[in-house]
Parts: C-alpha cells; sequence; structure tokens
C-alpha cells in the first residue's frame, strides 16, 4: 500500500462511491444527485469521467515503472468491454433461469438480436485503449495536451458541422448518427440515442489523456507543493476552458460534449491538489478517508459487482424483472420516510455503505482484483 499514491486513490473511491450511492436509486431521489435529462451538471455527471481521469493516471504511474506491451493493453481492453457486455446480459440470463415464461427465443430476440452493446465499462475499456495507446505514442506532455484539445475540438466541430442549426438536438445528432450505424438501432439504450455511444469516446478519451498527464506529474521529480500548484493552475485553467466553451456547446453527459469533459478534468485535478494538501500532511485525515481509499483501490471490481447485484435482486424473486426484492427492500425499509426524495436517497446511501466493509476487508488484506 505503500507505493501507492493516496490521493488517487482517494478520488478513485469518490468517483466508486458515487456510483454505488447513486446506481440503483430505487424511486425519485433529489434532483441533485440525478442525471439530468439531456443538459447540465449534477453530481452523478462527474463519477464516469472523474473514473476515466484516474484510469490515465493510474496507468502514466504504471507505465513509469514498467511501459505494457500492446498486447497486455489490448488484453484488459477486451477483458473489460467482455465484462461489461455480459452486465448488458445479465438480465436476461436470469430470467432464462427464473422465468419459465422466459424462452430460449426470447433470450436470442432481447440480448442478442435487440441487445445493448455499449455500456458503462465498454465505454471505460474503449476510452483506456484510445488514451492509452495516444500517451505511449506521442511520450511528451505537451503533445498529449494538445492531442487531447484536438480530440476535444474534432468532437466539438462534429456536432456543429453535422447539424447547424441545432447541433445538440437530442433527436438529430451526429452522435446519434454513429450509433445508427454502429452497432444500430437495434442495440443502443434508447431510439434516440445512447448515453454511452461510439462518438463520445472521443471526448472521452481525452479525459483519459488529462488524467494521464496528472499521473506524469505524480512521478515527476518535483516536490508536492510544486505538484499541487500545478493541478490548481491546470484546474483552474480546465474549468474556464470548459465554461467559455459550454457558450457554444451544452455541457452534457449523455453526448460526453467537450465543456463537460474540460469542467470535469479541471474538477478532478483540484481535487487532487485538495487531497494532496490534506492527506499527505495529515494522519488524522488519512484515517477519515480511509473508507474511500478502500473502495479505490478495486473500484472497477466494485462497481461490476455492485451491477450484478442489483440486477440479481431486481429479478428475484419472481423472475418477472419487475424490481424484485430490492424494491420490497426498499418498500419495507425508508419508502416513505419524510418525503420520497428523503427516503429513497437514504436507501440509497444505506445500500452503498454495505459496500464498506467488504472494501474494508480487502484494503486489510491487501486483495487487489484487477480488471
Amino acid at each position: 500500500m505503500s507505493k501507492r499514491i493516496y490521493s488517487l486513490d482517494v478520488l478513485r473511491g469518490v468517483a466508486i462511491a458515487i456510483m454505488l450511492f447513486l446506481d440503483g436509486p430505487p424511486d425519485k431521489i433529489f434532483s441533485i444527485l440525478e442525471h439530468p435529462q439531456w443538459a447540465g451538471l449534477t453530481i452523478p455527471d462527474i463519477a464516469l469521467p472523474m473514473f476515466a481521469f484516474a484510469m490515465g493516471a493510474a496507468a502514466a504511474i504504471s507505465f513509469s515503472r514498467r511501459k505494457p506491451s500492446a498486447k497486455k493493453i489490448l488484453k484488459r481492453t477486451a477483458l473489460m468491454f467482455l465484462v461489461g457486455v455480459l452486465l448488458e446480459m445479465e438480465p436476461f440470463i436470469l430470467l432464462m433461469i427464473f422465468d419459465a415464461d422466459f424462452t430460449t427465443a426470447d433470450f436470442f430476440e432481447r440480448a442478442i438480436v435487440h441487445g445493448r452493446l455499449f455500456g458503462i465499462i465498454q465505454r471505460l475499456a474503449i476510452t483506456y485503449a484510445l488514451g492509452i495507446f495516444t500517451a505511449l505514442a506521442i511520450k511528451n506532455n505537451r503533445g498529449i495536451l494538445i492531442a487531447a484539445f484536438v480530440l476535444l475540438i474534432v468532437s466539438s466541430a462534429g456536432y456543429h458541422l453535422y447539424a447547424p442549426e441545432n447541433p445538440f438536438d437530442e433527436a438529430h445528432n451526429i452522435s446519434q448518427a454513429v450509433d445508427y450505424i454502429f452497432p444500430g438501432v437495434n442495440h443502443i439504450y434508447r431510439p434516440t440515442h445512447d448515453p454511452e455511444g461510439l462518438y463520445g469516446c472521443l471526448a472521452g478519451t481525452a479525459s483519459v489523456l488529462f488524467g494521464f498527464l496528472a499521473g506524469k506529474i505524480f512521478v515527476d521529480d518535483s516536490t508536492a507543493r510544486e505538484k499541487i500548484s500545478v493541478f490548481v493552475a491546470a484546474g483552474i485553467f480546465l474549468s474556464i476552458a470548459g465554461g467559455l466553451w459550454s457558450l457554444t456547446d451544452i455541457i452534457s453527459k449523455k453526448l460526453w460534449t467537450t465543456p463537460y469533459a474540460l469542467i470535469n478534468a479541471g474538477l478532478d485535478f483540484l481535487l487532487l491538489a485538495l487531497f494532496m494538501k490534506i492527506f499527505d500532511a495529515s494522519s488524522a485525515a488519512k484515517k477519515f478517508s480511509q473508507p474511500l481509499v478502500a473502495l479505490g483501490i478495486n473500484p472497477l471490481f466494485f462497481f461490476v459487482m455492485n451491477n450484478a447485484i442489483l440486477t440479481l435482486l431486481y429479478v428475484l424473486p419472481d423472475g418477472k424483472n419487475y424490481g424484485g426484492l430490492y424494491l420490497q427492500l426498499y418498500y419495507n425499509t425508508t419508502q416513505g420516510l419524510i418525503s420520497t426524495e428523503f427516503g429513497a436517497t437514504l436507501f440509497c446511501a444505506l445500500w452503498a455503505l454495505l459496500w464498506l466493509p467488504i472494501a474494508e476487508f480487502f484494503y486489510k488484506k491487501n486483495i487487489t482484483i484487477k480488471l
């Protein structure tokens, strides 16, 4: 554990904690904790780009010790993508097991013919591979920064060139057009769009590259104070750039637009600076943040297991995938406590807290499960 960078583990822990907290709300929760319908920025919108940023940073730190082979990078990418696809297929696999009325033909129709190809893990896999191969090919920091902005410029330009009058219309934009070509309308989240579609990987890759730069700063020869100063400067610059870019482009998680990527990268740099300032100087603060570190050491494992178990509880016990045990737990515990929003939010918090003992066990036993 001593070889790990504490502030980066905390950042990953924050990302996965948000995901665990908000992955399966059983009812309407407070609006600041819900994704916007199309444009805007709320708390859950920071989790995925934060995770991509952290992946890039961790890769740069790891590669400073030993450069990986292309085969190893591709192997990890393929494994992540496969796990993501299996998560998308899990509900139909469970229905095959628990619902006698759900036939093999139903499985083929819903999981294969109309099954979703992309998802959060698949998005992370693609952006990880694109970002890492780009960073390794360019090598120098200035070139990596330029590459990140080129990707963001290309992403933004695509929307304006494809639909000049209304570039970010939900029913007509370049991201949707790419989705319709690949993977095709039968394999996206909704007929109008896929929030983890292929086009968004352009700006998503930039998020990984910004993280890669942060990781390179972590392992350079500058002092901790100098690194904090660089992180603060980068955070302010990227946040301002994102704010200015939002004058022409919307801030949208579902499209992973340029201002969305910039503002989130700016936030991540600022959080790293804050975490270094707080946790590197105070052992008491480290004890307070240990649950986040425990989650941050195995973030993909906890994300995958949380999604898998939520899906299982939604299917059990009747096999109809209408809410099952998960909603029954909610109905018999916090539903309607003070208000609908408060009860549902409290249930989400309690659900997330259930993972902490497992994370703490892994932490104390030094168990790391990599995807």
